[in-house]
């Protein structure tokens, strides 16, 4: 699954160094923090590895 924003990629990237022992946990902020705790190391690894040309910052709903 791709990310939908560079904003998006970018907590993706926090979560996952989070999982691999990178940073603190506790290092982790809002929708990061929501990602450690719900997705897997795959799943954080393709949303973080998604290519930013293109991507807008951030996506309203």
């Amino acid at each position: 699954m791709p990310a939908k924003s560079k904003a998006q990629q970018e907590a993706a990237g926090a979560a996952l160094a989070a999982k691999r022992g990178e940073i603190k946990v506790s290092e982790l902020k809002g929708a990061s923090k929501g990602m450690y705790e719900s997705m897997s190391e795959k799943e954080l690894d393709e949303l973080a590895s998604t290519k930013r040309k293109g991507k807008p910052q951030h996506v309203h709903h």
